[in-house]
């Protein structure tokens, strides 16, 4: 069983006194920039002026800056742009910033954990990862509740480092519900390993094979989206809820049957294997490497896979059908 901390392990008052800089201004930024400042605590927000998350900021009462001059005011730098951008921000912005004393933060490990970013080793390095987007930690604040969050330590000079970690967390909410220590490594490579192979990769190509065998098989494009799509959130919703051992007990016995018998035909000793070499590509930074390239060479591949996506027949059949459903949209 891991460490678990909550909030009678934190000293969030002693935090009080440090200025936090949170670059990037987008979900994960705004959720926790706010929740930050409700808790008593000195919010920097170091965002490019001209875009809607610079104006987003404004509008929620915030004087946005130049990432350089956040990072240069701040005690405590957390950076919450996405993965790719990271780098090149840390270069640029934050290094000549990032004076001894000083916090580097994160919510994902990717940069620290495949060497994208190497800070002095003066200066602590933690991260505090929400397991939940910006918006549902905002919204679970707001609330009075709090999102789960991971803690990690890669550097920690000052002996302060998972202190500050557990009082950041507070400050979002999360020693509400509980903090749990893992590693930077474990993060990272868990949390790519489940997007690519369950929570999106896996999932998305399991709805089009499905989509794609019943229309080839002569049925309604509809009814196929329906069946392979659209009724998905009710099934994913009851594992949140109550596990898989739950959804089964809230489906039919026929489903639960159809369940334990066919399951395994889909999900084959050969899809393993597949998992087993995708984790491989993660641990030895090989998936890292091709990502941080692609970005590097303009996207070619990533904008022809999401040009292709776009333009399955799933999409146009979903968009159509969403509309006949206006109370789906927030």
């Amino acid at each position: 069983m891991p460490t678990i901390y909550y909030e009678k392990d934190a000293e969030l008052e002693a935090f009080k006194k440090k200025k936090i800089a949170v670059i990037g201004y987008g979900i994960q930024g705004r959720g926790q920039a706010l929740s930050l400042r409700d808790s008593g605590l000195t919010v920097i927000i170091g965002q490019r002026p001209g875009g809607v998350n610079y104006t987003k900021a404004k509008d929620d009462g915030f004087e946005p800056v130049e990432a350089s001059k956040a990072s240069k005011e701040a005690d405590v730098i957390m950076l919450l742009t996405q993965d790719h951008l990271q780098a090149e921000i840390y270069k640029k912005d934050i290094k000549r910033n990032l004076k001894k004393g000083k916090s580097l933060a994160f919510s994902h490990g990717f940069n620290i954990h495949f060497g994208q970013i190497k800070p002095s080793a003066d200066v602590d390095v933690w991260m505090i990862a929400p397991k939940g987007p910006g918006a549902l930690v905002r919204r679970q604040f707001e609330e009075g509740k709090g999102v789960p969050c991971l803690v990690a330590v890669h550097q920690n000079p000052s002996g302060n480092a998972l202190k500050d970690a557990l009082a950041y967390a507070c400050g979002i909410g999360g020693g509400r519900a509980g903090i749990i220590e893992t590693t930077f490594k474990e993060e990272t490579e868990t949390d790519l390993f489940g997007e690519q192979s369950v929570l999106c990769g896996g999932t998305s190509e399991l709805i089009k094979a499905g989509f794609e065998t019943l229309v080839n098989a002569g049925y309604q494009p509809e009814i196929a989206y329906f069946e392979c799509l659209h009724e998905l959130k009710l099934i994913v919703d009851l594992i949140y809820e109550e596990g898989i051992k739950g959804m089964r007990q809230r489906v039919s016995d026929t489903a639960e049957y159809g369940d334990y018998t066919r399951g395994p035909r889909i999900i084959t000793g050969r899809t393993r294997k597949e998992m087993q070499k995708i984790l491989k590509e993660i641990q030895s930074g090989k998936f890292a490497r091709e990502w941080m390239r692609e970005n590097k060479n303009g996207r070619l591949n990533f904008n022809k896979y999401r040009q292709e996506s776009e333009n399955h027949p799933i999409e146009k059949v979903g968009a159509q059908l969403r509309q006949m459903m206006p109370w789906m949209k927030k």
